[in-house]
């Protein structure tokens, strides 16, 4: 059974689709979904009702912050506090695509990592083509070895170092599998299993397998074994290791499963 430990269900591509979807995706114990303004966040709260596997995680990204983020974050706060997400995120910075202006981009990324902070909740980062400016404004703003995952990872080996010099998980996604992403595969041989996390990305960045096709929970064995091979592991090994890390991660969720049962089917 595999943690995809970043998934957006309730976006408009996925949301007509959910429940066959969800039925396909037999293989995955637990999915966190991100919520990124109010009609996910709603819809968020009457999945996780419906579905006791899934749970919720919701901030601003950081290229919507121009336009949502002062209105957004009240909301993202307040079901925070009142223990309605088990992580604050997606937030960050973004360089590449910038939507909004770099500014901006740091200021709601302070305020969620006081939010983050506040509410000992683990914090979602989002980086593209930003992390030097990541890592001051963390290093100032968020306490040493405070819960963090560094999602959909892309960076250098040395980037990578960085993230997990201060404690943080560092979650692969499908990009791992594709056929140029050999640096990326280097970084997965690198990774501890103590510090690793993985995700779909759903409905984006489906693995080499699926590429074309809007991506699914379901697909996520095939990112795990990638990063079992590269390692020279068993794809049990990563999917035990992953869904632990997700579950130490977000409170303990699932910790009444035996999972003995779950694994030995890999």
């Amino acid at each position: 059974m595999f943690f995809d430990s970043h998934a957006h269900l309730t976006s408009e591509s996925v949301l007509p689709h959910l429940e066959e979807i969800l039925k396909r995706a037999q293989n995955v114990q637990h999915i966190l979904n991100i919520c990124t303004d109010q009609v996910t966040l709603s819809e968020g709260m009457h999945l996780v009702k419906k579905h006791p596997h899934i749970f919720n995680a919701g901030a601003t990204t950081p290229h919507d912050v121009e336009t949502e983020g002062e209105i957004a974050f009240p909301m993202f706060e307040k079901a925070a506090f009142e223990k309605k997400l088990v992580a604050i995120g997606e937030t960050g910075l973004d360089y590449y695509n910038a939507e909004s202006p770099f500014s901006l981009q740091k200021k709601f990324l302070i305020k969620y990592l006081h939010l983050a902070n506040e509410t000992k909740l683990p914090v979602i980062f989002h980086c593209r083509e930003a992390f030097k400016d990541l890592f001051s404004i963390t290093d100032l703003e968020y306490p040493r070895n405070a819960p963090a995952i560094l999602h959909c990872f892309t960076g250098s080996m040395q980037e990578a170092e960085e993230v997990l010099k201060r404690g943080w998980y560092l979650s692969l996604s499908g990009i791992v599998t594709f056929k140029k992403s050999e640096n990326l595969r280097e970084v997965a041989k690198m990774v501890p299993l103590t510090q690793l996390l993985i995700e779909t990305d759903t409905p984006y960045l489906a693995p080499l397998k699926h590429r074309g096709r809007q991506n699914e929970p379901a697909f996520i064995a095939e990112t795990a074994q990638c990063i079992a091979d590269v390692k020279k592991v068993s794809l049990e090994e990563v999917a035990k290791a992953t869904f632990e890390n997700g579950e130490k991660l977000f409170k303990g969720l699932g910790h009444d499963v035996d999972k003995k049962k779950l694994f030995k089917s890999i």
